[in-house]
Formats: C-alpha cells, sequence, structure tokens
C-alpha cells in the first residue's frame, strides 16, 4: 500500500465514514461531530491522549494536536473533521487575511506571521491589536490555527498570529528575538495595516505564555532585542495575557513534585533543548530566560492563568509571576482555573482573556451614546 493511500484511508477512518461517501459529500455524522470524541475520551477529562485514540488512529495524532501540547482538545478534534470548511482554513468573512507575511527580510523560513483586519464598512478608526504566540514546548507548533481568532475579530481586535524559530533551530535567545521582531514589524507598518500601534496586546499558552510574558517583562532590555528588523521601533506591547507558561526553569521539578509528567532538569527536556544544556548545569544562563528576572514598573498589565490539575508546568510558576508583578506595582490578575489541567475548554476561560483585552485596549463608550 502507498504512503499517501496508507494516509488517506486514516483520514477516512478518523471521520468514521467510508471513501467514496467521503468522496461525494459531507457525511451526515458531522452534524454531530463531538459523539466521537466523547465516547474516546474514556477518563472524561474533555481532552484525549494518544492511547484514548482508536489504535488505527494513533498514527495521526500530531496532524490533530495543532498546538502540540500533548493532547487533543475538543476544538482541535472539531477543527480536524471539518478541516475543509473554507471558514476554517482562513476564506474568512468577517477579517481580511494576510497570510505568510514575512516579519526580517530575507530571514528564517519561520519568521512569518498571519494577519486578520476585521471587516468594517467605512470605518476610519485604527485596530486595536493581538499578537497570538503558539505554544509546543519550543519545540514545535504553528501560527496557522487559533481557536480564538473569531471571538476577538468580532470584538473589534486585529488579529496576528506568528511563528518564530524553535529549539531545533536556534537556542535561547533566538525565540525572543523574533517574537520583539514580529512586534516592531506589526508597528513599523501600523498606518499600512490600519493597526493602532499604541495599543498591541501579547497573549500565548505555554511555551508562547512564556514569551508573551518575556515581551511584557523584557520592554527595555537590550540584550534581548536582538538584531532582526526594524530596529527604530519599540517591541512593547500594552497588555499580556499569559495562560499557563513556563517562568522559573530550575524550579520546576521541585514544584512538580511526584504528579510531575516531565523531568524538566533532563537533558532533552524542553527547557534544557531551548537552553541548548541541561538547565540545572547553567543556572545564571537559564536563570536569564526567566520572565521575573525582568520585571520593573513599567510593564502592561497582565492576566495570568493556569490550570489547578497543570501536572507539565506547575502552577506555582504563574503565583511566582503574579507575585513579582504585584511587588514592583504593575496591574496583575492571577485565576488559579480550579479542575483544569494544561489547557483550558469551558468558554468561561476564553472569554476571561477577551474581557481582559477589551478592558485594556478597546476604547470606553462615551457617556450618553
Amino acid at each position: 500500500m502507498s504512503g499517501k493511500l496508507f494516509l488517506l484511508l486514516v483520514i477516512v477512518s478518523w471521520l468514521g465514514v467510508p471513501p467514496l461517501v467521503a468522496q461525494t459529500k459531507a457525511p451526515s455524522s458531522l452534524k454531530k461531530p463531538d459523539i466521537r470524541f466523547l465516547r474516546w475520551d474514556k477518563n472524561k477529562d474533555q481532552r484525549l491522549s494518544r492511547n484514548e485514540l482508536p489504535a488505527p488512529l494513533r498514527v495521526n495524532f500530531e496532524r490533530v494536536d495543532t498546538d502540540r501540547d500533548g493532547w487533543i482538545s475538543l476544538a482541535e478534534h472539531l477543527r480536524f473533521i471539518n478541516r475543509n470548511n473554507k471558514e476554517v482554513e482562513g476564506g474568512r468573512t468577517n477579517a481580511t487575511a494576510n497570510m505568510n507575511l514575512d516579519y526580517v527580510e530575507g530571514g528564517h523560513e519561520r519568521h512569518q506571521l498571519d494577519l486578520y483586519i476585521p471587516r468594517s464598512s467605512g470605518r476610519s478608526k485604527k485596530f486595536p491589536l493581538i499578537i497570538w504566540v503558539h505554544g509546543g514546548g519550543w519545540r514545535q507548533g504553528s501560527k496557522d490555527r487559533f481557536t480564538h481568532l473569531d471571538s476577538l475579530l468580532d470584538n473589534g481586535f486585529a488579529v496576528a498570529c506568528i511563528n518564530y524559530r524553535l529549539s531545533r533551530h536556534a537556542v535561547f535567545p533566538a525565540q525572543i528575538h523574533d517574537c520583539k521582531a514580529a512586534v516592531r514589524f506589526l508597528r513599523k507598518n501600523s498606518e499600512r495595516f490600519g493597526l493602532d500601534a499604541k495599543k498591541f496586546g501579547a497573549w500565548g499558552s505555554s511555551a508562547g505564555g512564556h514569551l508573551v510574558a518575556l515581551l511584557g517583562t523584557s520592554g527595555d532590555v537590550l540584550e534581548l532585542e536582538g538584531e532582526l528588523g526594524n530596529l527604530d521601533v519599540s517591541s512593547r506591547v500594552q497588555a499580556v495575557c499569559d495562560w499557563f507558561g513556563p517562568t522559573d526553569f530550575l524550579e520546576m521539578n521541585r514544584q512538580a513534585g511526584k504528579d510531575g509528567k516531565i523531568d524538566h532538569d533532563a537533558a532533552n527536556s524542553p527547557e534544557s533543548l531551548l537552553v541548548g544544556a541541561p538547565i540545572q548545569s547553567v543556572p545564571q544562563k537559564t536563570g536569564r530566560i526567566n520572565p521575573i528576572h525582568y520585571v520593573s514598573t513599567d510593564d502592561p498589565p497582565f492576566l495570568i492563568m493556569h490550570g489547578e490539575r497543570d501536572y507539565l508546568v506547575p502552577h506555582q510558576q504563574s503565583e511566582m509571576l503574579n507575585a513579582a508583578l504585584r511587588q514592583f506595582g504593575v496591574p496583575a490578575t492571577f485565576i488559579l482555573v480550579r479542575g483544569a489541567g494544561h489547557g483550558f475548554t469551558q468558554q468561561r476561560d476564553h472569554r476571561r482573556a477577551i474581557e481582559f483585552f477589551s478592558e485594556q485596549l478597546l476604547e470606553k463608550p462615551t457617556a450618553g451614546k
């Protein structure tokens, strides 16, 4: 059997329909796309591990786990089985999509971003911007899918989803250099795209949460600016939403205790691969990766959210960042999400993030209007 034919059969098996039906019309089972998810979710934690999938479908796990956090969420499941939907793939009706923009001229293949501008009839005002930084342990992940895109667009935000060099391409500080270069590109081209250059927010999860926290705390740190493009404009952001991002790598094993799912001190851990050495062997270098190291009084407001049962990144990591920010008088809110693991599935938690950005970046209605 050829590789292409095998892959086709795997995809059809996931959808649960015969090949001929899949080629002619969308199956009626897509009207209730969560039935299989609920059946496969044996422990009812609202996410799927590789082992929970039927054995023939496990080969497709990485294609569905788009944020590379080691689990398949309901949103990822739905996106996969509806992936031929033009709206999902970028042919949007509520935004103008600018895909695969190079934010570093002649740079790495990962130096690209997608920018979505809300469609507006005759609106002359500039849009505040939310910059999404994906997770994936700094080893994998992509800008290509972002669950909360429509909600942000509908609330009046432009959205940029960025790629950055992964740890297999370059070790730290390449990743924060890239994020700052993307911010500077967007600010430099704000007039071109109709963006409000004074209202940039950054949102990320897991490894992306770590990077947006660094964006928020290192706005005045020259060593983390890098030398990639548009150095004449600021890389500062005006609001940060950090979802379960790590901070102090050296404390992660101790904080995780017996419940931890990763040996963070190991030479092949995500953190060690990012640093370029086992983290405990280079504590000074590892300490420079910690967003807490750069906290100052002029940092922007933070919303920090972390799952109570996160066994990949201990919630104490976020608690430490929150305490440091508040010590310096930075407006910071920490929410421990009860019952949640490394990822959020409740709409309530998604709304909290969007409400935070709305409060920080959207204009307040004028009294009487």
